[in-house]
């Protein structure tokens, strides 16, 4: 841990000195590497070169006909809850880190513009987690690389406005990425289990062994990830990082609340939504306060009125997995209809640009 916290990203850094010495020649053959192949960019200068033979090699361990199908565990979770653990869980829990809230704080995005942060955090997601999303250049694989360049450029900007490493370790550094990579497997189907949605072993391993790939894209170090395949090994990770973590600070609570204003009011405006915008935000404050226990107030989630309820609806969301793992096709068909969602989620986030792709495709 203590070395984790002092590594960043080399090859993705080296991408970053090279797009600040050759500008746009740089990132042009980034993107078009990402989307068409290493192949086809033969002149493509040193780091850039590097990244994509990192990203192109397919580790053996990674299992094509899950590529081909996606990751049916999360296609299957009704876009509702889907929402909902992002926010409480994955979104919540990864501000929950000082050192991290201070970088995202101190780009004087995130406070500011959270409903947009919290789109293209969803668009990424999303796009990898569809079948085929992460074949050598489909949308979830070229994002994924784009977000890995993002941390990079927020680790050299950091470094360079003085950043105390010593104090707060390298910027997004492993550790860092390690959280992250939990913060989308473990935390949001464990805030889940609250509600009565729990993974079978099957579909935690398929769950697991899917964004393995997805942590080799990001940069994570294997030793972090590749003998986790449940929620009980992902969880003493998980519990050694947040070991080694402050409290939540003032950034983090800023951060948490712009983000829960944005996440009620987008599940508010889904169509066919059974709630207005406060009502998302008992839901999401009981269930994210129960989900974060000590650290809910920390995190500045208050108390909610309908905290008491929650075990009724764990019961009725129990119900429906029982029967719907009785029932011949019934999970095909949640994941069919996930599917089905998604896409729709991606067809209208993609109408602009996100900071990870600015910043990969910038002039």
């Amino acid at each position: 841990m203590a070395r984790m916290l002092q590594v960043g990203d080399p090859l993705a850094d080296a991408v970053i000195v090279e797009f600040d010495e050759l500008g746009r020649s740089a990132r042009t053959t980034l993107q078009r590497g990402l989307t068409e192949g290493r192949a086809n960019v033969p002149d493509a200068p040193p780091a850039v070169d590097a990244l994509l033979a990192h990203a192109e090699t397919v580790p053996g361990w990674i299992s094509p006909e899950l590529l081909d199908t996606g990751d049916r565990t999360s296609l299957a979770v009704p876009p509702h809850w889907r929402g909902l653990a992002s926010a409480g869980g994955s979104l919540a829990h990864t501000y929950s880190s000082p050192a991290i809230a201070r970088l995202l704080v101190g780009t004087g995005r995130l406070t500011s513009t959270a409903p947009r942060r919290l789109a293209e955090t969803g668009l990424w997601v999303a796009s990898a987690i569809l079948p085929g999303g992460l074949h050598h250049g489909a949308p979830g694989y070229v994002q994924t690389v784009q977000v890995r360049l993002l941390h990079a450029r927020a680790r050299a900007s950091a470094m360079s406005h003085g950043w105390d490493a010593d104090r707060w370790g390298i910027p997004i550094n492993q550790a860092d990425v390690a959280r992250t990579w939990l913060d989308f497997t473990v935390v949001p189907f464990t805030f889940l289990e609250s509600v009565g949605y729990r993974l079978t072993p099957e579909e935690q391993s398929r769950l697991y062994r899917y964004w393995w790939y997805i942590g080799h894209l990001l940069g994570l170090d294997e030793e972090f990830f590749l003998d986790i395949e449940d929620h009980a090994r992902a969880g003493e990770l998980l519990d050694l990082l947040d070991s080694t973590t402050a409290p939540p600070d003032e950034n983090s609570r800023a951060l948490v609340g712009a983000l829960f204003d944005a996440a009620t009011v987008t599940l508010a405006n889904a169509p066919q939504s059974p709630m207005d915008a406060p009502g998302w935000r008992d839901l999401l404050n009981a269930l994210a306060g129960q989900y974060h226990g000590k650290n809910a107030a920390a995190l500045g989630i208050p108390d909610s009125p309908i905290t008491a309820v929650l075990p009724l609806l764990a019961a009725g969301e129990a119900t429906v997995r029982h029967y719907q793992a009785q029932i011949p096709g019934a999970v095909q068909k949640a994941v069919e209809d996930g599917t089905l969602a998604v896409h729709g989620m991606v067809t209208a986030l993609s109408g602009g640009s996100t900071a990870y792709q600015d910043h990969a495709t910038a002039p």
